[in-house]
């Protein structure tokens, strides 16, 4: 992003000081400019939309829309939307990527607080008001909450059980809820706008966990990330199994290059897929090569190998559990199907850190 902020003439400057804010009493709110980067976003990008629209925000707002290139009619709605709605305004990001979406969108800002919102993410009614007032209360840079993820086929309600289950994403309170206090990212994000340009803007080598890289650099400029449950945004989950699977090898890929830049950063949440899917994969091949033995009468002290199908058997054996138990108030058909969307969910991230190239860890320029 430019360092030039000329064209931000009508910007309203988000502070606490300035706001006269303090708890108990109604602010003079600053104005949010809500930025939506989208692509192939057909089917949910309307109801999207409608929802931000009619937020009751006393301190008025516009919604800048990114589009990237798409294979559906995402761009015809967003335009259709934008000559039907005056706070509406569409931008184009060529290249696809949801960083340089939000720092196309950001560039044609004109506010001082930047609020991201997805095309598949379904703001709650007052979700600008409660955001703006504990960016302003807590001095944060940014402010987020919880991706409430909510499926409606059965296969979606085992996906969204998984995507805000311990089971599934390990103790994230972005996925799972917790107390409010300082984090290490949020889901979506409330921005001050001067936090985002002081960094310089979203990495846009970055294709999955921009929002987490961008906080890391945030908060190693001494900028607070803070985490509120009140923030609940209804977050509608992949739809098939080959979807979820590709957006959780893309997880993994991009978490490995995180962690190849903050080493700092790792911890046994981001390492427990990948241990489990080298260890399911080595104890898969060790299993095969033991049956072949056996297959080929080859010498017997080589048909023990067989015993490493004991390792993902036990693997299997206790994500079913976990289904059984912690899932046990899911309907029956919808927790028949948790097994496998874990599995998925877990191989899928792990094979994507254990396979990340690199060259994904290097900055331009």
């Amino acid at each position: 992003m430019g360092k030039d902020h000329n064209h931000h003439s009508e910007r309203t400057v988000a502070s606490p000081q300035g706001m006269h804010f303090s708890a108990g009493e109604t602010a003079t709110l600053p104005a949010v400019s809500v930025v939506m980067p989208v692509r192939d976003e057909e089917k949910h990008l309307a109801d999207s939309v409608t929802r931000v629209l009619a937020q009751d925000y006393p301190g008025g707002f516009e919604l800048i829309v990114a589009v990237g290139p798409s294979r559906d009619r995402t761009e015809q709605i967003a335009r259709e939307l934008a000559r039907a709605d005056g706070r509406i305004t569409v931008v184009a990001n060529p290249s696809g990527r949801i960083s340089s979406a939000m720092n196309a969108a950001i560039k044609a800002a004109r506010y001082g607080v930047i609020t991201r919102i997805d095309g598949h993410a379904l703001l709650p009614a007052g979700y600008l008001l409660t955001a703006v007032r504990t960016l302003l209360a807590t001095g944060a840079a940014d402010v987020g909450g919880v991706m409430a993820a909510v499926g409606v086929s059965h296969f979606e309600q085992a996906v969204a059980w998984a995507m805000t289950s311990p089971a599934g994403v390990g103790a994230a309170a972005n996925h799972t809820g917790g107390d409010a206090g300082p984090a290490d990212t949020v889901y979506l994000g409330v921005y001050r706008r001067e936090a985002i340009e002081l960094v310089g803007g979203y990495d846009e080598t970055m294709i999955v966990a921009e929002d987490w890289e961008l906080n890391y650099r945030i908060r190693a400029a001494g900028g607070l990330v803070w985490f509120t449950p009140e923030l609940r945004v209804t977050y509608r989950p992949r739809s098939s199994l080959v979807a979820l699977a590709r957006q959780h090898f893309r997880y993994g890929r991009w978490r490995r290059v995180v962690a190849r830049r903050y080493p700092e950063t790792v911890n046994r949440r981001y390492l427990a897929p990948p241990a489990a899917t080298a260890l399911n994969l080595a104890g898969a091949a060790l299993g095969i090569a033991g049956l072949v033995s056996w297959l080929a009468s080859a010498p017997s002290d080589l048909h023990w190998l067989t015993l490493g199908f004991v390792i993902p058997v036990v693997y299997l054996a206790g994500i079913t559990a976990v289904a059984a138990v912690s899932a046990r108030d899911l309907p029956l058909p919808v927790r028949a199907r948790v097994p496998l969307v874990l599995a998925t969910m877990h191989t899928c991230w792990g094979a994507g850190f254990l396979t990340s190239p690199r060259r994904f860890a290097r900055r331009n320029g």
